[in-house]
């Protein structure tokens, strides 16, 4: 008999609990060789002052087991409380989101019969950073940051998941017409890993029209990889396109640690009444043990799932008088699931999935060579009717030797020096210095700042201009 593996387990908040029970008892009855490990995280956590909302012994479980399953959890209103799922996900090196979204039409009302595709969000970088700063009386700022390593990542686990599932096309999806350097670095990265996959279709389409495509006809894409908060977006209109939220699951796969949940929240509206629909946490459980080794009984499971799905034995949400044959609460749909254990679906595709869980090595990075060729100096100025000119002129006279203003921008837009009248402006400015050499040293930078504040200039924030390996590392300012 197989070792039992250990796997932590989080009941969760709302309807979580209910779904939990269903599932750990399908999974007993498929005779799963897990152990379970329940921990208490989310609502009952920040009531005790957490405000991560996971205690020090949570953690040490999911460090123990390596493996999480976790129900939805509600994250209190206001400020001060941290997300679960964020802080899980970035403190275990979650990098890999994987959301399958599949509609089971004609079992399942779906708009879309033929959709079968998957969204592989990086889970780590990107504005879910949540670097924000007030900077002036009238701007805000958040930080968007993208990885070369983290991009690496991602995108390599997109192509390894459709070479292991048989997927014939992966499509990336930025914003790098407008985010050259961001956008444009994932863009960079997917085209030099897609060479190393020639047996896979490869596309790259801007987030835009992407998205719309998406919503429109899902039946176009099979794997979709890209950044943090396009994915997020995508993962939702993708599951509701495919018939029902309550579908969908999520996979989150780092190097060391895996977390496997429902998309959909805790529902404290329905909780304790015996109609939440079990099935998103139910196929994350399934794609856990695929992560595990144990794909077979993953396969079991899935194919029983559909097999319930097929009989018309659906659950509030996707009941359809046209289609359903039973309208069941969330534990008699797991019995449901119980009793078609062994069996193969008829209408719907049955489910094969292989015991190789993928896996992605860290790469080392090559050195750069990085050289600091200016500074932007961020100004809260609100002088003068907040006149371009004359704000420029000051800042020019402040530079020392060595430096020299060439820009002043004002939510991106150039305004000095040769501004449009008619450019609106805020009291954030954005002022750009360059070194007048081949190189900024960088006591000049900081006489800069000192010249800058002696002349009355209030400078909130810097952001260092560097070229690596002689390839500029900042973005033109627009009508540069």
């Amino acid at each position: 008999m197989n070792e039992k593996l250990r796997v932590a387990v989080a009941p969760g908040d709302g309807i979580g609990p209910e779904i939990m029970t269903a599932v750990l008892r399908i999974l007993e009855a498929a005779e799963a060789p897990l152990d379970y490990e329940t921990i208490e995280i989310g609502q009952a956590a920040y009531e005790r002052g957490i405000s991560s909302g996971i205690p020090p012994e949570a953690w040490d479980a999911i460090r123990q087991s390596g493996c999480l399953l976790k129900a939805p959890v509600t994250t209190p209103q206001g400020k001060g409380f941290k997300s679960v799922n964020v802080t899980i996900r970035k403190t275990l090196n979650l990098f890999a989101n994987i959301r399958p979204c599949k509609a089971y039409s004609p079992c399942v009302a779906s708009a879309h019969p033929g959709m079968n595709l998957v969204i592989v969000r990086e889970n780590e970088e990107d504005l879910y950073a949540g670097i924000e700063h007030r900077q002036t009386p009238e701007v805000t700022q958040v930080l968007k940051l993208i990885t070369r390593p983290g991009s690496e990542n991602i995108v390599r686990y997109a192509f390894e998941y459709a070479r292991a599932y048989g997927r014939r096309k992966v499509t990336c999806m930025t914003k790098d017409n407008i985010m050259k350097l961001t956008d444009g670095l994932f863009h960079q990265v997917f085209e030099e890993i897609a060479a190393e996959y020639p047996e896979i279709e490869t596309e790259h389409q801007i987030i835009d029209i992407g998205a719309a495509r998406l919503a429109s006809s899902p039946e176009l894409f099979d794997v979709v990889v890209t950044l943090n908060l396009y994915g997020d977006i995508l993962s939702d209109i993708a599951a509701q396109q495919a018939g029902s939220i309550g579908f969908a699951a999520s996979a989150n796969i780092g190097h060391d640690f895996a977390m496997f949940e429902a998309v959909h929240g805790s529902a404290p509206d329905i909780a304790g009444k015996d109609v939440a629909n079990p099935s998103g946490l139910l196929v994350a459980a399934t794609q856990m043990l695929v992560h595990l080794g144990h794909g077979e009984i993953g396969q079991r499971i899935k194919n029983a799932w559909l097999c319930t799905l097929e009989d018309g034995i659906h659950t509030a949400d996707i009941y359809r008088e046209q289609l359903s044959r039973e309208k069941v609460g969330t534990q008699h749909f797991a019995d449901a699931v119980i009793e078609r254990l062994g069996r193969a679906p008829r209408i719907l595709e049955a489910v094969h999935y292989h015991d190789r869980p993928i896996r992605i090595e860290r790469k080392p990075q090559p050195p750069v060579h990085k050289q600091l060729v200016g500074v932007d100096a961020f100004v809260c100025w609100d002088e003068a009717g907040r006149d371009p000119d004359l704000l420029g002129t000051r800042l020019a006279a402040a530079a020392p030797n060595g430096i020299a203003l060439t820009l002043v921008t004002n939510r991106g837009v150039k305004v000095y020096p040769d501004g449009l009248p008619e450019t609106f402006c805020t009291d954030h400015w954005r002022c750009r210095f360059k070194a007048t050499g081949a190189e900024l040293p960088y006591p000049t930078l900081l006489q800069l700042l000192q010249q800058l504040d002696e002349a009355g200039l209030e400078v909130i924030k810097t952001e260092n201009l560097y070229t690596f390996d002689g390839q500029s590392g900042f973005s033109m300012g627009q009508g540069e």
